[in-house]
């Protein structure tokens, strides 16, 4: 892309995976496509967030029911145990049903802004649902580059510990001839030691790392293969900054989570105000020829009207209730505020981490080049005796430090790219091509229950959707041939 313009996301994301088949085939097992297709499948963060969203949905019907009929019925039966003694009209026992239905009228716009601000909720739910897919991404991203790096720190380790026996036999085989001294028989050794040690710290950061990603994937890592190059990664921060503010899922949960605030306050103004309602009201009541002296054993009744409520003094809870969502609403903008900041900020140093990581790269291969040139020189040169062995030992170390910084920096340039791509907006599934298979569409459950009027639909049980992890087996640090490449 230009400093003036971003790729649109949708192309964008073919560009950085590809999805033909990937959700509905396993031949992609092994790569970052299919690591991420799997979390978006089954990682609870992300299952557990859709279910909270799909619980603020049912906000806007609860909100809505407060403006529809309601219907209410009553019976009974009464069997006088003690019958008045002065009392020639006591009935013995008695069937009574009564029903009412009520229809609100009006009731200040408290219905009414309660539903908007709850329709306001869920558009901030969507939004952090996005973010919660962008978090979850991110994290499975570092735990997938994790694995590469720590795979190659091992192999790389495993070659150095190979290198360094081989440099003790060879040490030990001079000292036994006395070309060399027990000095550098105990160097060669020491650094021996100290190797076996650094292979040992890898191996468990190794385990660490996969054992991070079955938490965030749900499958073991098996064999991971290079990851895509980045698109769409920013020319200038302020490029950064710009695509941020205008597509940061957080930016916009807070916006959102502030115009609901301010509904929630029209809502509390709303308790001063007249209510007005409709009422129809019904009763039948059957004596059971009980009803002495009277040849009517029945009473039926029925009656309409409507009903209007002046609050005129509620011991002050109307204006507390005001001052206090209006408390929250000023909350709810200084957040606003804070996300906006901090969105800002995490888009800035993501995007200098990623810079210097790129530096750091060129940096860590040239490291790598002189390194090996200068190894091979030391090597040569105690041949013919202007070296000692510490030299050699020295150089194989610095070689060593060179590709491990190397295959760091290769790992911290992938992840803060797409920490980068995550703080602009621009990784979340729509945007990774993850459509192949049907992407969780948050507008199909809202849409389901928004025409829901029966009050015995109580829904599907609550069944678990992210897979467990407890028959995963117990990671090691086995590494393939060319991890280190």
């Amino acid at each position: 892309m230009t400093a003036k313009r971003l790729p649109h996301p949708r192309i964008a994301a073919t560009a950085l995976l590809s999805m033909s088949t990937v959700l509905a085939s396993p031949a992609w097992a092994g790569t970052l496509q299919e690591a991420l297709a799997k979390a978006y499948r089954s990682n609870p963060t992300l299952t557990a967030t859709r279910a909270g969203l799909q619980a603020t949905d049912e906000n806007v019907q609860v909100a809505k029911a407060d403006g529809r009929p309601s219907v209410s019925a009553t019976g009974s039966f009464t069997e006088s145990i003690l019958k008045p003694t002065i009392s020639f009209t006591a009935q013995q026992r008695s069937v009574a049903a009564n029903a009412t239905a009520t229809v609100p009228i009006y009731s200040g716009g408290a219905v009414r802004n309660a539903i908007k601000g709850a329709k306001v909720r869920v558009e901030a739910g969507r939004a952090n649902l996005r973010g919660t897919e962008a978090t979850v991404f991110a994290n499975v991203v570092a735990a997938y580059m994790d694995v590469i790096r720590d795979s190659a720190i091992v192999s790389l380790n495993m070659a150095n510990v190979n290198v360094l026996e081989v440099n003790l036999q060879a040490t030990n085989d001079r000292f036994e001839v006395g070309d060399l001294t027990r000095t550098d028989l105990a160097q060669s050794e020491s650094r021996l030691a100290l190797a076996r040690s650094d292979l040992q710290t890898a191996q468990a950061n190794l385990i660490t790392s996969r054992e991070n990603y079955i938490a965030l994937v749900g499958e073991a890592p098996d064999n991971l293969e290079p990851p895509p190059a980045l698109p769409g990664l920013p020319a200038t921060p302020e490029d950064a900054v710009r695509v941020a503010l205008a597509d940061n899922p957080d930016i916009l949960a807070a916006q959102k989570t502030r115009d609901a605030a301010a509904y929630d306050t029209k809502v509390a103004k709303a308790g001063v105000s007249p209510r007005l309602s409709g009422f129809v009201q019904g009763a039948y009541t059957n004596f059971l020829d009980t009803l002495p002296n009277s040849p009517e054993q029945l009473n039926k009744t029925a009656s309409a009207g409507v009903q209007l409520t002046l609050p005129l003094y509620q011991g002050g809870r109307p204006g507390a209730q005001v001052r206090l969502n209006q408390a929250l609403e000023s909350q709810a903008i200084e957040q606003e505020i804070g996300t906006e900041r901090g969105v800002i900020a995490q888009t800035r140093a993501a995007y200098a981490s990623w810079q210097a990581s790129l530096q750091t790269i060129e940096s860590s291969q040239k490291a790598v080049d002189a390194a090996a040139l200068s190894l091979e020189g030391v090597r040569a040169e105690n041949s013919v005796g202007s070296r000692t062995i510490l030299d050699i030992l020295n150089a194989e170390q610095e070689s060593l430090n060179a590709r491990v910084s190397l295959v760091s920096a290769r790992r911290n340039a992938y992840v803060a790219g797409f920490s980068l791509l995550a703080a602009m907006g621009h990784a979340e599934a729509d945007d990774l091509g993850l459509e192949s298979g049907a992407l969780y569409d948050p507008v199909v459950h809202y849409d389901h229950v928004k025409g829901k009027l029966f009050d015995w639909d109580f829904g599907h049980k609550p069944q678990p959707v992210a897979t467990r992890t407890v028959d995963t087996p117990t990671q090691n640090a086995n590494v393939a041939p060319n991890a280190a490449d």
